[in-house]
């Protein structure tokens, strides 16, 4: 999630509904200036009892933020309290429950992506090291109760954290249990945006199938291969989903920031803090009509702060998020940017991406989303077959625009290859060593699984 670092003192306030849509095209770039843009997380625990550390604790994370210092990385603090860092790899930040991220910066190759990821683990485990602490490369913590995991000092948590349970029943755990890895990609024009948000959301399934990495659930098989897939199924049914009218007719800026004005608000940030505003109407924001901000009207960086708190499978922002995938160790976290770098860089790969879904209807498309995460790989298609032999065919999609980039990218889809041959996720692989080789002793995942 996002880290503020500061409000724009002279950001504009918003005085018509066009401000909002111009927000999306002034996310236009050229092809030339396209980048990729790689989050990930990870999860912290302590070597010697395998708790998760607190913030203020010795040798937590405040001190393994503090110690991230002396590679170049910048301090950013809230109400006194360290809690990211910003640098030339981009932004460091904390989960709720200090599941540790990095943000990376704009990147114009996956060579350079790979070589950001892999500078960054080297850093935290020479750090780590040093403070007794472990990083363990899950979608979701496989041995953890809610009630076992600290929390962190940002305002925007306590807020969101107490809101939570208001509005489902697992978004307490989707703050506190899950990591994901994301990539953030460019467009050229609404329509470019429209023909990339149409296809990866399509195709937003198939991502979390061939990246399903989180099978348990305190300490036993959870009957999922992506529980944390399964939690956003009811976190909250006004800002998550498969947004159906990505698919309709007329489909652009305009009825995406229709649908951002409906997503209830959590905060607003002023002087310094978080103002809470759970539940709220950004309409009546507009209007000068928050109750907790009377008279007030937002500015572009208070939409910028409200884009960021819709959770859709791909969220759109001056970029296009895709955000179906659990966390993993290197090799799957820039996997990820190679799959959609793939199928979304190139106007060959789009087209034929799109046509290998288009023909499936919205229920089809919210039937295949509900299956995969209990299913992975080998949930149903639409017209019928596996979703691993979709796979095997969206792949040869991705390598034909990795190729037609011309930098040798490929090389980091084979671990999706594997996937899509055998049909069998991270999850299946990892469920067969707890029932075989590890005889139900689930505390060898952290031997097997760790960075």
């Amino acid at each position: 999630m996002t880290t503020k670092t500061a409000a724009v003192a002279d950001a504009p306030v918003i005085e018509t509904r066009a401000q909002l849509i111009d927000s999306f095209a002034r996310g236009e770039k050229p092809r030339d200036a396209w980048r990729l843009g790689t989050e990930h997380e990870k999860l912290v625990y302590r070597r010697s009892d395998r708790r998760a550390p607190g913030w203020d604790e010795p040798n937590g994370i405040r001190d393994l933020l503090q110690g991230l210092t002396e590679f170049g990385w910048r301090p950013i603090e809230e109400g006194g309290r360290l809690i990211g860092l910003s640098g030339p790899d981009g932004s460091v930040s904390l989960e709720p429950a200090g599941q540790f991220e990095l943000s990376g910066a704009p990147r114009a190759t996956l060579h350079e992506t790979d070589a950001e990821t892999r500078r960054h683990v080297e850093q935290v485990l020479a750090v780590g090291e040093r403070l007794g602490l472990g990083f363990l490369g899950l979608g979701m913590w496989p041995d953890k109760a809610r009630a076992d995991l600290p929390r962190m000092p940002k305002g925007r948590y306590r807020i969101m954290l107490d809101h939570m349970p208001r509005v489902g029943s697992m978004g307490l755990d989707m703050m506190l249990r899950t990591c994901t890895v994301q990539v953030n990609l460019d467009y050229a024009s609404e329509a470019d945006m429209v023909a990339k948000f149409r296809t990866s959301l399509a195709l937003q399934p198939l991502a979390t199938a061939l990246f399903a990495n989180s099978p348990f659930l305190e300490g036993r098989p959870s009957g999922y291969k992506s529980y944390r897939s399964h939690i956003w199924s009811d976190t909250d049914p006004h800002r998550t989903g498969m947004l159906p009218f990505v698919f309709e007719e007329g489909f652009g800026y305009e009825r995406y920031a229709d649908y951002a004005l409906d997503v209830p608000m959590y905060f607003a940030y002023r002087d310094g803090g978080y103002v809470d505003a759970a539940g709220l109407s950004f309409r009546d924001f507009l209007r000068g009509q928050l109750s907790v901000l009377p008279g007030e009207r937002p500015t572009m960086d208070d939409w910028a702060d409200h884009l960021s708190t819709a959770f859709p499978e791909v969220r759109l922002k001056t970029f296009l998020e895709m955000r179906g995938a659990d966390s993993g160790l290197p090799d799957q976290i820039v996997a990820l940017p190679a799959f959609w770098v793939g199928l979304l860089y190139d106007a060959d790969a789009l087209g034929a991406a799109w046509d290998l879904v288009k023909h499936w209807t919205i229920d089809e498309r919210q039937t295949l989303r509900d299956a995969v995460p209990a299913q992975a790989l080998a949930a149903p298609l639409p017209g019928g077959g596996r979703l691993a032999d979709l796979a095997t065919r969206v792949l040869d999609v991705a390598e034909a625009g990795l190729k037609a980039r011309g930098l040798a990218e490929e090389k980091y889809l084979d671990p999706l290859r594997e996937r899509a041959d055998s049909g069998l996720s991270p999850a299946d692989r990892l469920l067969a060593r707890f029932e075989g080789e590890w005889a139900g002793d689930l505390g060898r995942v952290y031997a097997e699984e760790s960075f």
